[in-house]
């Protein structure tokens, strides 16, 4: 027994014991390091059902090394189930509640370390969350990614094909086949969303094994990964390699990089600042905007790209992006294997990248249709545009590697929506015109807990006369499967006085992807002057009532550009 645990110290209440022998420990298993596995396991969505099997795989690995293990879960929502509805305001508050879950059950565990076994949106988000606020040992064992479905079917592309039939561009048996086929089996969507950015993200931050997300659920590899994150674990807890060891500005950093190099979901722009807050680190969105600007986009992924996200893991995954960007890395900073990542991605194209490879000669793919070089990229810049301007004084946020060359400059005129229904009804309905910018306010974080707008961005996006005449503008977010001029995450939003909230219908705006601008224009005198007049004049907005879950989270919320974090 190792008294200096912290297991150990808390053995002396005499219910411990017992009740730990009573879950089924052996008595020999009180004296070892305790290890929590937290997991997303439940029947909430592919990308968690199937996490129960990795549980049980990274528990025998950390059982084998010699750790006592304890499995806990709180599983996560699904934001495809619950889009377009009420219930997707649930879905950041989701990520809190995760995250304190996590965090209550390592404490009342009286744990010495974690494993994280997450896929998706809300879930892994939320494990990093915890995994900053506790700071003790842990790693993280992505749940992975399905397959496609017929007819190269993913998630991502099912609001366009609602569109086209609501429309009566396509059949409805059309329609019918492919909702029962789209996601063929366990596993995150197939696509470069949200919960594939963030696997990426995890490992980029040097929390999960190299080459471990984005691995197809259907692999062996999966397990292989679960049962080396458990036998790891008890050298993070004897080294004491804890979060803030292993997550720093610098891997901080490196994430971002890897962010823009993918093409990743706007969404890691909410996580990755949360993250940094519980840490205590500075999140610059100039240095986001540096990076992205100084870094190619090669991943070619849906929803911007071609391919799936299990062609991507075939083709080498993080590490093999991490290897194309190396010079823009900071390779000296500690992994959780505890190895610096400059040694890891040596090992990696030494024993792994080869034999990834093979798996996508299968699909008649060679790793440059997947992954192109630096040289030959996809886009010469990465994948985020951070904007500003008098719309924006703290910032809004486009994935312009979705947009069309010829819409990086727009400028149109707006129509008002306060809250995204009545805008989705308008597109679906042909009531927008080519050259309008459709403004959506009161969805931010204190307004409506900031749902997601997938099936506004879908019908725009199924549209050919919208998708490359009009933009989007939104104090709200978007899915990872956006496409399209669409600016969210506006800062501050409507709720807390900021600028759309003065915004009316006819009013010019501004989109500059280039310049990174975002601007109400007026025919005479200055534009920001006119917001805080129109703003010294306009009632404040005021909270509906709720109660549980979202009125904690909407009364609490802070700004979209400081991670929408819960600020207690």
């Amino acid at each position: 027994m190792n008294k200096d645990l912290h297991s150990q110290k808390m053995r002396w209440g005499p219910e411990v014991d017992p009740l730990r022998v009573g879950c089924g420990w052996q008595p020999e298993d009180l004296d070892k390091p305790w290890l929590l596995v937290e997991s997303s396991s439940g029947d909430s969505h592919p990308g968690s059902v199937h996490l129960a099997e990795a549980v049980e795989v990274v528990r025998e690995g950390a059982m084998a090394a010699g750790l006592a293990v304890g499995r806990y879960h709180c599983t996560d929502m699904c934001d495809g189930i619950a889009q377009g509805t009420g219930a997707m305001s649930y879905s950041l508050a989701s990520r809190e509640l995760l995250a304190m879950a996590t965090e209550m059950h390592f404490h009342s565990g009286h744990f010495d370390g974690w494993v994280a076994v997450s896929s998706c949106d809300k879930a892994l988000p939320a494990h990093l969350l915890a995994a900053a606020r506790l700071d003790r040992p842990a790693i993280f064992s992505p749940g992975g990614v399905m397959h496609t479905g017929p007819g190269d079917m993913s998630v991502d592309r099912m609001g366009e094909l609602y569109a086209r039939w609501q429309r009566g561009e396509a059949s409805e048996e059309v329609y019918r086949y492919h909702s029962l086929t789209a996601a063929p089996c366990a596993g995150a969507c197939n696509f470069l969303g949200t919960a594939v950015t963030m696997q990426v993200m995890a490992e980029a931050l040097g929390l999960a094994l190299p080459g471990s997300a984005c691995c197809p659920t259907t692999s062996p590899s999966l397990h292989g990964y679960a049962r080396a994150a458990g036998e790891r674990a008890v050298g993070l807890i004897r080294e004491d390699l804890t979060v803030s060891r292993v997550v720093n500005a610098r891997s901080l950093e490196n994430a971002l990089v890897i962010h823009a190099a993918v093409g990743g979901s706007t969404n890691a722009m909410l996580h990755l600042p949360a993250l940094a807050a519980e840490l205590g680190l500075d999140f610059s969105w100039e240095k986001v905007r540096q990076i992205n600007d100084e870094t190619p986009w090669i991943v070619n992924l849906r929803p911007s790209g071609e391919h799936t996200a299990d062609l991507f893991w075939h083709a080498g995954g993080v590490p093999r992006v991490m290897l194309e960007v190396r010079d823009r890395l900071n390779l000296d900073v500690t992994t959780v294997t505890g190895r610096m990542l400059g040694e890891e991605l040596e090992l990696f194209e030494a024993e792994s990248l080869a034999s990834r490879e093979r798996g996508l000669g299968a699909h008649g793919l060679g790793v440059r249709d997947v992954v192109a070089s630096v040289d030959q990229p996809l886009a010469e810049r990465g994948s985020l545009g951070v904007l500003a301007g008098n719309l924006a004084p703290r910032g809004a946020v486009v994935k312009r590697s979705a947009v069309a060359p010829g819409m990086r400059r727009f400028e149109g005129t707006a129509r008002i929506f306060d809250g995204q229904a009545p805008a989705l009804e308008a597109v679906i309905a042909g009531g927008i015109s080519p050259g309008e910018v459709i403004v959506v306010r009161y969805e931010g974080p204190r307004a409506s807990g900031m749902p997601e707008m997938f099936y506004l961005t879908a019908a725009i996006a199924s549209d050919e006369k919208l998708v490359e005449s009009i933009a989007l503008v939104t104090d709200g977010r978007f899915s990872g499967a956006t496409r399209g001029p669409c600016v969210g995450h506006v800062s501050p939003e409507a709720a807390a006085g900021g600028p759309l909230a003065a915004l009316r219908d006819g009013d010019r705006i501004v989109i500059d992807l280039d310049v990174g601008s975002i601007d109400l224009v007026v025919p005479e005198g200055d534009a920001g002057d006119e917001i805080e007049r129109r703003l010294a004049v306009t009632d404040p907005w005021v909270a509906p009532e709720r109660s549980g879950l979202l009125g904690l989270y909407t009364r609490l919320a802070g700004s979209a550009d400081t991670g929408a974090r819960m600020e207690t």
